[in-house]
């Protein structure tokens, strides 16, 4: 397997945790290209949340770039990238994304890798859905997005937050055909 090149996105939701352990778990992982994206309203949460910057995120990523540059590499489908991961992503966002909106980056490269088939995958946080949210997230399955809302799973008696963090990230590594090997999986008996 050659390395693969991901796209990491993290918006404004509350959930900057997720968008930084995925970081943290493909750095770990070796064989992946990592190009973050980053929203304004995400920095300022990141840091509302964990206290990490934009530059401690940056530490993770292999490129970076800024919301405002449209013409980069990663709003061209001829660029060959794997797989595009917004954790988490917000309901502006996913709306975007589903209204084709391409107004920034993000939704740019969003819309790009599923105008090319790739996977797409939007861990969307928001609770509770209202009929139009679910209608976005209907329109977005039916182009092609994967949409995994972080839900953490108890079965394997999580022990910190980062377990908890952890159950849903190991789900989008499974997504984008990067399992870790170490993941404690359901075998349907108790312990």
């Amino acid at each position: 397997m050659g390395t693969k090149k991901v796209i990491v996105g993290i918006s404004g939701a509350s959930g900057a945790i997720y968008g930084w352990r995925l970081l943290e778990r493909l750095r770990a992982h070796g064989a992946v290209e990592i190009h973050l994206i980053l929203t304004r309203s995400g920095e300022k949460t990141l840091f509302l949340e964990t206290g990490k910057t934009i530059a401690d995120l940056k530490t993770l990523s292999d490129f970076s770039y800024p919301m405002e540059d449209i013409s980069c590499r990663l709003a061209s489908g001829s660029y060959p990238s794997d797989a595009m991961v917004i954790a988490p992503c917000s309901i502006h966002t996913m709306s975007a994304i589903a209204g084709g909106i391409s107004s920034n980056l993000m939704i740019r490269a969003a819309d790009v890798i599923l105008k090319e088939r790739r996977k797409l995958i939007l861990m969307v946080r928001e609770s509770p859905f209202h009929l139009g949210h679910l209608r976005n997230m209907t329109a977005l399955a039916e182009m092609g997005a994967i949409i995994p809302p972080p839900i953490p799973g108890f079965y394997h008696h999580p022990q910190t937050v980062d377990d908890l963090v952890d159950t849903s990230i190991d789900r989008v590594l499974d997504l984008i055909g990067l399992p870790d090997p170490r993941v404690r999986r359901w075998d349907g008996v108790t312990r």
